[in-house]
């Protein structure tokens, strides 16, 4: 059976996981805009470092789930991890809406990392299992657009919300939604798809260890791609607790933070439809060197700037060079692993980019407290553009253009 025939009879499950993997890109862009601001707002949290604290707990969660996810699949079944990332995601907007303190934030954060590594993990596997092997690219790259457009979504109209009628309880109704719609599509409509597959990447026979330490730092190759990612979610981390309050010191309303805010991951995920298309037709190197430097430049000059159109302008160059990057290093990582172990080797991938929020989050924090904002985002930019270095001087191009895993 070809792989487009498996993309055509599968059609119904796949598009159903793409509309699932909105509500799960929904969860998150809830506090894109409105979290840092709860911190200041209700919880007088005036240190940068302790209100980023709710995105380092997400980011090393999610890095773990991110980590196990794949075998923890491969056991109990796709589906059935489906539906336990979105129980767990079912009293999270209820714990932020009524948080008596901030240490109730971060809980309720080690459960949306989970929630994200477990659900989104598992739309991304279960469209690589139905799609066949040709068409894999293609509905990753979809699954990504959904999550990355309703974080957008999300964020802009969460910030309205917030504008109009306060920064909690209102906007985190969206949060019941859309964990009560993602549990009953995953129980009633989604099917379980085939696990345990032998020679298409799903299982491998490196040891673990092993295999963290190759796409660690090992293997040169996969460790140029892997700081790349790395720093791709550094920066975000630092813009997720950064940004809403950089644009609010500087007196803007927060109906435009929100728009600011949510422009960046909206220009981020259409894109992406582009890029990893693109990287099969001239390379992976490049389209990554470029994007970390557009995104460290983007951050600079964001600092550089005092008006809304440029700072503006300058989200809409972040998104940009994220989506330059974000799918092509899975693509990267994919051309540059055997077939017997490249689950393993994405998943360390995968472990080392996420793990970037919460480092990004925890050190910009640290140095805004410290030098100010400003200085912590552009050093940040600077470290981005120190990344595509890296990657100019180390990674070539790998001598498969088309990826079998993405």
């Amino acid at each position: 059976m070809g792989g487009q025939s498996l993309l055509r009879i599968n059609r119904a499950q796949i598009t159903l996981l793409v509309i699932l993997n909105l509500f799960v890109g929904g969860m998150v862009g809830l506090e894109r805009t409105v979290l840092p601001l709860v911190a200041k707002v209700d919880f007088g949290l005036l240190g940068k470092s302790a209100a980023a604290s709710f995105i380092i707990s997400f980011g090393v969660v999610k890095a773990v789930s991110n980590l196990f996810a794949g075998q923890l699949a491969d056991s109990i079944g796709r589906r059935q991890l489906l539906i336990l990332g979105w129980v767990i995601g079912i009293p999270i907007p209820f714990i932020v809406m009524f948080a008596p303190n901030w240490y109730w934030i971060i809980f309720a954060n080690v459960l949306l990392g989970i929630n994200q590594g477990f659900c989104w993990s598992m739309t991304v596997n279960m469209k690589i299992d139905l799609a066949g092997s040709k068409y894999r690219g293609l509905v990753v790259g979809l699954n990504e657009f959904a999550g990355y457009f309703a974080i957008s979504m999300t964020a802009l109209i969460s910030g309205y919300i917030a504008a109009n009628y306060g920064v909690r309880p209102q906007p985190f109704y969206l949060g019941v939604v859309f964990a009560a719609v993602g549990l009953l599509l995953s129980v009633f409509l989604v099917k379980n798809t085939e696990v345990g597959l032998k020679g298409n990447g799903t299982t491998t026979n490196t040891p673990f260890g092993q295999s963290f330490m190759i796409t660690s730092w090992k293997n040169k190759q996969l460790f140029s791609v892997s700081q790349a990612g790395f720093m791709t979610n550094f920066k975000d981390g630092m813009a997720w607790g950064l940004f809403p309050l950089f644009f609010a010191d500087r007196g803007l309303a927060l109906t435009s933070i929100a728009v600011i805010v949510a422009v960046y991951p909206g220009t981020w995920g259409v894109l992406q439809l582009l890029s990893g298309p693109l990287s099969d037709r001239m390379g992976r190197k490049w389209l990554i060197v470029l994007g970390m430097l557009i995104q460290g430049l983007s951050i600079i000059a964001i600092t550089m700037t005092h008006d809304f159109t440029d700072w503006l302008l300058g989200a809409i160059g972040l998104g940009l060079g994220t989506a330059l990057v974000y799918p092509v290093l899975i693509a990267a990582v994919s051309d540059l692993s055997e077939a017997e172990s490249r689950a393993s080797t994405l998943g360390v991938y995968r472990f080392w980019r996420d793990f970037g929020y919460a480092a990004g989050a925890l050190v910009s924090g640290i140095l805004a407290d410290h030098l100010g904002t400003s200085n912590a985002m552009w050093t940040v930019g600077i470290l981005a553009v120190i990344s595509s270095l890296l990657v100019t001087l180390i990674l070539r191009n790998p001598r498969r253009s088309v990826p079998e895993l993405a």
